[in-house]
């Protein structure tokens, strides 16, 4: 079976990651690269090994994590789809079972929120592992991050983390933002449409989702 590591080694792969990042970061968005990818990739796959999927859905989810970006060499818009698009022909050429990578190249064709949707186990944990990737490491502007709310929502945040409560069946979400840079409800005017898709994805799992900010519980 194709794992994570044949991925990342493959080279039209990493020319994809490569040239997401320069777009993105020419256009001035958040950090894409593959600290993003590798992150997502794991994440998803925490996330589905800790609510007690198999083994090979587990390696699809994280592989869906890694190439779900890639979509941004072409362009940022429909990044979604034409990503599922490189992707399913990447996978095939590696050999691939066909049945693994329409699984895969669903996930990705879901995973942002103006388009996307959880379908499936892979897509759900893929959207929690991406949307919770919220942090001023991924501030790359060299321009005063307070210019644009994204990239100073992001700079506030010097925390996140996410984690599974099986006992109570909910998925948390923790930030610490610090508020003397931006207010917390500016996080809500940028993000509040992904975590309604968050919230949708911990329901398809089977969970409910809690996002906890500085302490205090927002959203349950």
């Amino acid at each position: 079976m194709i794992t994570l590591t044949d991925v990342e080694e493959n080279e039209k792969v990493k020319a994809l990651i490569k040239y997401s990042k320069i777009q993105l970061d020419e256009l001035g968005y958040t950090e894409h690269s593959v600290r993003h990818s590798k992150l997502v990739a794991l994440r998803t796959g925490e996330i589905l090994q800790q609510l007690g999927y198999d083994e090979r859905l587990i390696t699809l989810g994280m592989i869906a994590g890694y190439l779900h970006d890639i979509g941004n060499a072409i362009n940022r818009t429909d990044h979604a789809h034409t990503g599922a698009t490189l992707a399913y022909q990447i996978l095939i050429d590696m050999k691939m079972d066909a049945d693994d990578a329409t699984n895969i190249i669903m996930a990705i064709g879901n995973h942002d929120e103006l388009t996307g949707t959880p379908v499936s186990p892979i897509s759900a944990a893929l959207i929690l592992a991406d949307k919770t990737d919220v942090h001023r490491s991924r501030v790359t502007t060299k321009e005063d991050p307070n210019l644009h709310i994204h990239n100073r929502v992001n700079y506030a945040v010097q925390k996140s983390e996410l984690t599974i409560d099986n006992q109570k069946k909910k998925i948390v979400v923790k930030l610490q933002i610090d508020t003397s840079i931006t207010q917390i409800m500016d996080y809500f005017e940028i993000f509040t449409q992904r975590m309604v898709m968050c919230k949708k994805a911990a329901k398809y799992l089977g969970q409910r989702l809690e996002l906890v900010i500085n302490g205090s519980v927002i959203l349950q």
